[in-house]
């Protein structure tokens, strides 16, 4: 064998022997590799098991108390938690025991179930999240929302399209959605979360929010379900709702019985439109005849008025069960009935004050024709009435009624007239102290006596109801009060004394 041939045969000899080598270890080395699972926890290692049946199998049986409470038959690891199947060489295994200590003090077990996220529409809203176990319940709490606010016939009307025809008047729903933006997605919910189980629970926090304050009410004799959800502004069924232990708007209550009464804060806003159509009322206006034959506050309806009637259709907008300011009318309205402006005629003529004694006093009217002021704000109790009377051995005729009232309480015109005195004596005399006295269109004049100060002047015009005085202790008295006199033309001159108490007779 030459020299190049023996180079050749000693390449050959080592490169059989790297190739034996090589086979050796290879098998040496798959004969030893092993199957395990790498387990992570948000990313971090925490262990090798064996078996992740094992682990899953250990984690359902030890969690209990999930299991009843949720009434699952399994519990699934935390969020976070991932297994990765790997060979290694790696004899350093943890046991299941031991990983699920870890991850149970660590963090939150998790039930297969949906995630609920609703998105506002307005900017800068954080979206909120509801948690249930089966979709459902969040569809049949959402009905629950609607029902409320229009009603379950109205409801299924809608949904069925078989809402009755509007003839005459009525309305229709539209249309109907929520404004938020609504999306389900099946996920694992930690067993941490509010998970809601029960449809009327969800549906009271769709309703009145998570932060939502008890507003209790205790019953009293005479209360109901309807005239309770009344008196606070709620309608039956959101009472029903916020109150599990109500059964119907028929339930007895208890007296003393607790109820929660808070006022609705929906998490989401139903808006629905309906086309209503409705008969309104067109209200008649006054139109005014002058005449200057007749005296000031002369009044006569020559024409009566009404109402009219005009049948409109308006597409209305409503959230959550309240009309928004969106509202526009469709068509043209439709004339039922034609309004009539009412027409009155009405003295110009001043009555001249310049000297009330001899005064060009409105013709007599009637009495009756408008009603009557009372001239104080007090009850109608009197200390002394019209007719004869004894007052300190004294016999005398009492031309008026005395009414109590504190010092500096007001004094009101009975009637519509004019101001024909205001100070002290003038028509009434000197006794009377500071007084007021009006001339009626009606040729009747009232007087009110012992005033403490006047807020009128003579020739001014008053209104009934005006304040003209105030109540005070002057002239020919004794005791805070108002004497209040009525006569046909002008007092103690020209004019003769009633009994005032006919005005409210």
């Amino acid at each position: 064998m030459n020299k190049k041939g023996l180079v050749l045969c000693t390449i050959i000899t080592i490169l059989i022997v790297v190739l034996l080598t090589f086979c050796f270890i290879n098998e040496e080395s798959y004969a030893s590799a092993t199957s395990t699972y790498q387990v992570y926890l948000d990313g971090n290692k925490i262990g090798l098991i064996d078996s992740k049946d094992e682990l899953y199998e250990l984690i359902n049986k030890e969690q209990t108390e999930i299991k009843d409470k949720y009434k699952v038959d399994q519990v699934y690891p935390p969020k976070g938690f991932k297994i990765i199947k790997k060979n290694t060489y790696d004899n350093d295994v943890t046991t299941v025991e031991d990983i699920y200590e870890y991850i149970k003090d660590d963090k939150s077990f998790t039930l297969k179930g949906y995630t609920i996220t609703i998105k506002s529409k307005e900017e800068g809203v954080e979206p909120q999240y509801i948690y249930v176990l089966n979709q459902d319940i969040f569809k049949e709490a959402l009905e629950n929302v609607v029902k409320i606010f229009i009603g379950e016939e109205r409801y299924t009307q809608f949904l069925n399209n078989t809402q009755p025809e509007v003839v005459d008047i009525g309305y229709i729903i539209e249309n109907m959605y929520f404004q938020e933006n609504i999306s389900i997605k099946e996920s694992y919910v930690s067993s941490s979360e509010t998970i809601y189980t029960d449809v009327t629970e969800l549906t009271k926090y769709l309703l009145f929010d998570e932060n939502i304050s008890t507003k209790e009410y205790t019953v009293v004799q005479g209360d109901t379900v309807e005239s309770i959800a009344e008196d606070n502004e709620m309608n039956v069924t959101e009472l029903l709702i916020a109150n599990d232990n109500i059964e119907s708007a028929d339930t007895l209550l208890a007296i003393g019985q607790k109820l929660n009464v808070a006022i609705i804060n929906p998490v989401l806003n139903l808006t629905y439109k309906e086309l209503v159509t409705d008969d309104v009322r067109v209200y008649y206006e006054t139109e005014y005849i002058d005449d200057n034959t007749q005296y000031v506050g002369y009044k006569k309806v020559k024409t009566a008025g009404e109402n009219g009637i005009e049948r409109v259709t308006n597409r209305v907008e409503f959230v959550n069960g309240v009309q928004t300011d969106s509202s526009s009318q469709v068509g043209t309205s439709k004339t039922i009935k034609a309004k009539v402006n009412e027409v009155i005629v009405r003295g110009t003529k001043k009555v001249q004050v310049s000297n009330p004694g001899n005064l060009d006093t409105p013709p007599l009217g009637n009495l009756h024709d408008s009603a009557w002021q009372w001239p104080t704000n007090s009850t109608y109790y009197i200390t002394s009435s019209y007719g004869w009377r004894t007052l300190y051995g004294v016999r005398d005729f009492h031309d008026g009624l005395d009414i109590p009232r504190p010092n500096g309480s007001p004094i009101y015109a009975a009637q519509d007239g004019t101001i024909i005195w205001a100070g002290r004596n003038g028509p009434a005399g000197w006794a009377a102290g500071i007084n007021v006295v009006i001339m009626h269109d009606n040729g009747y004049s009232t007087v009110y006596a012992h005033c403490s100060k006047v807020y009128v002047s003579q020739g001014q015009t008053v209104s009934k109801g005006q304040t003209i005085a105030a109540v005070g202790l002057t002239g020919n008295t004794t005791g805070y009060h108002l004497h209040f006199g009525l006569f046909q033309g002008v007092p103690y001159s020209n004019g003769k004394g009633l009994n005032p108490l006919q005005l409210w007779n």
